[in-house]
């Protein structure tokens, strides 16, 4: 690339006129915190706040009804910022004369730690919310998403979170957009230290005082939430100290501010309100306030515990009523109390009913075992091991949930954790690639193709290949929202050249086929050949370990689970098992289907699958937890049709929408329809058709 030394005669435009768009945050809160404290302001003068041991309670409290309805939740980090929220939203809810968003953009990229948000707001009543409202957080009916969602929540949050890093670099835009238009408005971001780490945030840590020092940057304010701990433990211990980082804030043209106790409310507002007016005054200068905090504070259990209590540690309600009276110092409010012992007795109730039933019930016949897939993954990667190839784990703080811990912990000499750095993780992946090992890179799916796409496509284009197990995709992550739930994994990596995207459907055979793709690894790079990065993508939730007895998992072939005449249903991963549905309910009717797992989705078997579909004289449904473009169903069409074998398919996946929070996943397929009801419903359509 050559210097642009093109010469362009400048012109006249009209003067800018942006898009009328209406404001659709809720309005400034007209009355104060039910639950308040007192703390002085600068000029001596005394403020009302929301009072933190409120927000931590009904934080407590709300997490309950979501635990109970099934769905996993966070304690740590919104208990860590409960101060931080409660100064900040005093002093944006005490703007006079205009709405509270007109002298502020409040972006929390803290996505854990909005439902401390929502029970804060719920004390002032914003938006209308009670605190009935929380008891419904988490589950479909709620917009009180997991992770702050705009797509649903647009009168609370200005921009959705949930990825680390992801919505700081936002904020940067609309301080800079401020600035363009000449708004008086104060950009303000909280972020978490795990946070910190992402590629994303730290080329925002530079690009804010960078443009700022040249006068593009509306007064701007940085909160970081300092308590050096993650989802899997301390940050420090498990990865590398962030201390150097925010030391070097200053060197990048920060105002840095610092609070040695981020729980000291009267000194976190005082240090809030000086960084704000510091912004103001000078807008060349952004203020950073770093605040140390202990994650999970107020629960000494959670204080003292590795990981803060970064999930919520409570699993049903037999212990709230103790965390409630630890939060308040035995002397809770009488609201709290008896909401505390209505879930108590819940759970007192549901213990007595399932004890009763397991008495009197006789020996239930054997269920069939289950595993989480990633089981398998991670089991096939240890035999390689032990065999004697040189595979070695590179982890970004999840590795508790993609499974891979298993491997971890019985190896404990090979494995790295680079910090919340999915980029940085693939791209680590790589150089131990170019050094002869075999890398096995993990994280949640959504993340893995999100922040690692480029990554992805680097090393395959370096001759440097990974092995990815990439979880919790499609609605499996039900409860954490939208953000993290993967619907594009297919689309966003199949095109990726020499890259093999496999999703297998259970342990069994997640095992069989990550063992095979190690083995053809370590015999293509063994062999000077440049090989190929394979990516696992698997659900979360529990399932057999095998649909079929005595099932073969032959690499590169479609399996066929069942015969039949009359349609073909093809599944992949967490659906394949409401195929199997589909196809009995289909049989109750007379109708003969031939089911395949199709776990190699862009390297199709057509072999298989094309004999299936004529066979069957063209007709074929697909079921995916995936978008309908670019996903399963639709390589498969391509193929067949390239193929000359005429079909008449119906795909059933998502149709280009975002998912949202519900307790379990079940609850986001009926939604969209991926059920077997749906699956059979459209079969039965093609069949009937001449």
């Amino acid at each position: 690339m050559a210097e642009d030394k093109t010469a362009v005669k400048q012109v006249q435009a009209p003067p800018l006129l942006l898009l009328n768009l209406k404001p659709r945050l809720a309005p400034t809160p007209r009355n104060p915190p039910k639950y308040s404290v007192q703390v002085k302001n600068a000029a001596g003068q005394e403020v009302i706040l929301a009072d933190p041991r409120a927000t931590r309670a009904l934080l407590a409290l709300m997490d309950v009804h979501a635990v109970n309805g099934g769905a996993a939740c966070h304690w740590g980090g919104p208990a860590a910022f409960a101060e931080i929220m409660a100064a900040i939203h005093g002093i944006m809810f005490a703007v006079t004369g205009r709405e509270w968003h007109e002298a502020f953009n409040f972006v929390n990229d803290a996505g854990h730690t909005e439902n401390g948000v929502y029970a804060l707001r719920a004390n002032y009543g914003f938006d209308n919310l009670t605190f009935a409202d929380l008891k419904a957080f988490r589950s479909i009916r709620s917009k009180l998403t997991g992770h702050g969602e705009s797509h649903l929540n647009p009168e609370g949050v200005l921009l959705s979170n949930g990825p680390l890093g992801s919505a700081l670099p936002q904020s940067q835009g609309l301080a800079i957009a401020d600035r363009v238009v000449l708004r008086d408005r104060v950009t303000i971001c909280t972020v978490s230290d795990g946070a910190s780490m992402e590629g994303e945030a730290k080329e925002a840590f530079a690009a804010i005082p960078g443009l700022a020092a040249k006068g593009r940057v509306n007064p701007y304010l940085l909160v970081i939430s300092d308590n050096d701990t993650k989802l899997s433990g301390r940050i420090t211990k498990d990865a590398f100290s962030m201390q150097p980082t925010f030391a070097a804030m200053g060197a990048l043209g920060w105002n840095v501010i610092s609070v040695p106790n981020g729980h000291d409310l009267p000194a976190v507002y005082l240090a809030v309100e000086r960084a704000i007016a510091a912004a103001r005054s000078d807008p060349t200068r952004p203020v950073c306030l770093l605040a140390k905090t202990i994650k999970g504070y107020g629960i000494k259990a959670t204080e003292e515990n590795a990981t803060g209590g970064h999930g919520f540690p409570l699993a049903n309600g037999e212990k709230i009523l103790d965390w409630i009276n630890e939060i308040y110092g035995n002397q809770p409010p009488e609201e709290f109390l008896d909401w505390a012992k209505a879930l108590r007795l819940d759970w007192e109730q549901k213990e007595a009913a399932r004890k009763a039933k397991a008495v009197a019930a006789a020996a239930p016949p054997a269920a069939p075992k289950k595993d989480k897939v990633q089981s398998g993954l991670a089991k096939a990667v240890l035999r390689a091991a032990q065999e004697g190839l040189p595979v070695y784990s590179i982890s970004a703080d999840v590795q508790g949930s993609t499974g891979i811990s298993f491997f971890q912990k019985s190896l404990p000499e090979r494995f790295v954790e680079v910090g919340i750095a999915e980029a940085n993780m693939i791209s680590t992946g790589a150089g131990f690639a170019k050094a002869g090992f075999i890398p096995v890179v993990d994280t949640f799916g959504q993340f893995g193709v999100t922040k690692g796409n480029l990554p992805l496509t680097m090393a395959a284009l370096s001759q440097a290949p990974v092995v990815a197990m990439f979880s919790h995709v499609g609605f499996q992550d039900a409860a954490d929202g939208a953000s993290h739930q993967a619907t594009t994994y297919f689309a966003a990596t199949s095109a990726i050249p020499h890259t093999v995207v496999i999703a297998p459907s259970c342990s069994d055979e997640a095992e069989a086929l990550m063992y095979q793709a190690i083995q053809r690894y370590a015999a293509d790079r063994g062999s000077r050949r440049d090989g190929e990065s394979y990516l696992f993508f698997v659900g979360r939730e529990n399932y057999p370990l095998n649909w079929v007895e005595n099932a073969q998992y032959e690499w590169g072939k479609a399996q066929v689970l069942q015969q039949g005449t009359d349609v073909v249903l093809v599944a992949c991963g967490p659906p394949l098992g409401k195929a199997l549905e589909a196809a009995q309910r289909l049989l109750e009717q007379n109708v003969r289907a031939t089911v395949i797992n199709n776990a190699f989705i862009n390297r199709i078997d057509l072999d298989t699958i094309g004999a299936a579909v004529e066979a069957c004289s063209g007709r074929i449904v697909t079921m995916e937890d995936h978008q309908v473009v670019g996903g399963m169903g639709a390589q498969l069409a391509h193929a067949l049709a390239r193929a000359g074998i005429a079909q008449r398919m119906r795909s059933l996946g998502v149709q280009g929408e975002f998912g949202q929070s519900a307790y379990v996943a079940e609850h986001l397929y009926e939604k969209h329809g991926l059920t077997a009801t749906k699956m059979a419903e459209a079969a039965l359509e093609l069949v009937s058709r001449k």
